[in-house]
């Protein structure tokens, strides 16, 4: 019997030794969305996408409607995004960042692109879980 509560603190111990405090996931989170900001302003779309979940699965909203899947987003961003000319600087501003449950956040913010295709600006709400120890954008509302 004392063997086993001792196993049941042990695995307590190293359970709560290995969760993040909030503080911690939303410092990872911002990091992703300073990674995306890089990229894009890059022309890496690809390396912008890799803060998506790579799933079927991904949801994505914008004017065309909504978007499945991880593939479908990377072609719909290359064929309206097609240029550097078109890409231009992504700058953030995040107006909240709010926790969900241990594994989800959702973000609403703003997004501006200075461009020589002509600036655009626009919100959205975006919604990051933890997937296999990383945070990944698994929903995504832009206008």
């Amino acid at each position: 019997m004392k063997k086993t509560i001792l196993l049941l603190c042990i695995l307590g111990f190293l359970n709560g030794f290995s969760q993040t405090t909030e503080k911690e996931d939303k410092e990872a989170i911002l990091n992703v969305m300073k990674t995306q900001e890089k990229a894009w302003s890059n022309n890496d779309i690809e390396e912008f996408m890799e803060g998506y979940w790579k799933s079927d699965s991904l949801k994505f909203y914008g004017k065309s409607g909504l978007t499945h899947g991880w593939d479908k987003t990377l072609a719909n961003y290359k064929k309206g995004y097609p240029t550097k000319e078109h890409t231009g600087t992504l700058n953030f501003k995040i107006n909240a960042l709010t926790k969900i449950n241990d594994a989800a956040y959702y973000v609403m913010g703003e997004y501006h692109l200075t461009r020589k295709a002509g600036n655009a600006d626009g919100i959205f709400m975006i919604i990051f879980k933890k997937i296999d120890g990383e945070w990944k954008i698994i929903a995504d509302t832009s206008s």
